[in-house]
C-alpha cells in the first residue's frame, strides 16, 4: 500500500473518534494535523483540542489509539497533541460547520 493510501486509510479510521462536546469527528473538526506510519508499525498523530485543558482530551486520545490499531499495518499509536498552530473554526470541514449551524 503507498504512503498515500495508508494516509487515507488512517483519516478514514479517525473520522470514527467523535468529541464527545460537539458531536462531530475529529477529521471534520479539523483537529488532525497529520498522520505518519513507520515501517514498524507506528502511527504518530499530530493533532490538538478545541481548547487547552479540555476535560475530554484522554478519552480523546484513547479513541484515537484504538480506531488505528484496528488497522491491520498499525502496531501502536504515538498521538502528539499540539497548540501550534491553534485551532480555529476556519479548520473545521464545510460537513462540520452545516452541522455545527456555523456560517461558511
Amino acid at each position: 500500500m503507498t504512503t498515500e493510501a495508508m494516509k487515507e486509510n488512517m483519516f478514514g479510521a479517525l473520522e470514527n473518534v467523535i468529541d464527545p462536546e460537539l458531536g462531530i469527528d475529529i477529521v471534520n473538526l479539523g483537529l488532525v494535523y497529520d498522520v505518519e506510519l513507520d515501517n514498524e508499525g507506528l502511527a504518530n498523530v499530530t493533532m490538538t483540542l478545541t481548547a487547552m485543558g479540555c476535560p475530554l482530551a484522554a478519552t480523546i486520545e484513547q479513541d484515537v489509539k484504538r480506531c488505528l490499531t484496528d488497522l491491520p499495518e498499525v502496531r501502536d499509536v504515538d498521538v502528539n497533541i499540539v497548540w501550534n498552530p491553534p485551532w480555529t473554526k476556519d479548520k473545521m470541514s464545510r460537513y462540520a460547520k452545516i452541522a455545527l449551524g456555523i456560517p461558511d
